[in-house]
């Protein structure tokens, strides 16, 4: 489990850095624990609910844990005109589970997401950092294949 890193340069910490933090206890766990948070909070001299409300924040920190791969599918605009209804529905019937849920062998979890910032290859779709655009249903199967 990442720890918080003692010493006075952590004391009085800005947001950036305790994102950074979130991020690497993410990585490291699959989520961001309530003993992280914590133990965070506590190591930080922070209210609980400042660490908490940061990592519930933001779409790409979970609370909860998460699947080995991250499948996110872009929900704004851009995607939604290039049929992301499509892209989500395969999905589904590609892993069978429904957005906010984890496979039961814990291979993928599904999020919606707003922007990922590829709008111009829309519909587009993160699998963990990895990018891909111009999706179809025969595509989302085979990029779906490479992930274990």
């Amino acid at each position: 489990m990442t720890r918080v890193p003692q010493g006075s340069s952590f004391k009085g910490m800005d947001r950036e850095k305790l994102l950074i933090l979130l991020k690497q206890a993410q990585r490291e766990s699959a989520c961001i624990s309530r003993e992280f948070i914590v133990e965070t909070a506590r190591s930080l001299d922070m209210p609980i609910n400042e660490i908490y409300g940061l990592a519930s924040f933001y779409s790409f920190l979970s609370t909860k844990p998460q699947g080995r791969n991250i499948i996110r599918v872009c929900k704004s605009l851009p995607c939604y005109l290039q049929d992301s209804g499509m892209i989500i529905e395969c999905v589904q019937g590609v892993i069978g589970v429904t957005p906010g849920e984890t496979t039961a062998d814990g291979r993928f979890s599904f999020e919606l997401t707003n922007c990922i910032g590829a709008c111009d290859i829309a519909p587009a779709m993160l699998v963990n950092d990895d990018v891909h655009g111009h999706l179809t249903p025969g595509r989302i199967k085979q990029i779906l294949k490479a992930y274990k």
